[in-house]
């Protein structure tokens, strides 16, 4: 009985609220990543920038994105806590 009288003063989120801020935070590195993977890229056509095989492009920011990604799966199936 005292398990269902708990589950009624359920908030009716799916998830904790430890949860939404490392979604929050997994959210923030996808973005940093895709900023950092902007840009490069020449204002005139028939010139060629080298800068868009840099480093931060290629190799930086798709570790970030892919960091952000497995940490919004970890996020997401983490349990959340509960206040027995």
């Amino acid at each position: 009985m005292a398990k269902k009288e708990k589950e009624s003063k359920d908030t009716g989120f799916a998830l904790g609220k430890e949860n939404y801020k490392l979604m929050i935070i997994g959210f923030v590195v996808i973005v940093v990543g895709f900023v950092l993977m902007a840009g490069g890229g020449s204002d005139d056509p028939k010139v060629f920038n080298p800068d868009i095989f840099s480093f931060r492009r290629i190799t930086l920011a798709p570790v970030l994105l892919l960091f952000g990604f497995l940490f919004e799966i970890y996020a997401i199936m983490k349990k959340p806590k509960s206040n027995d």
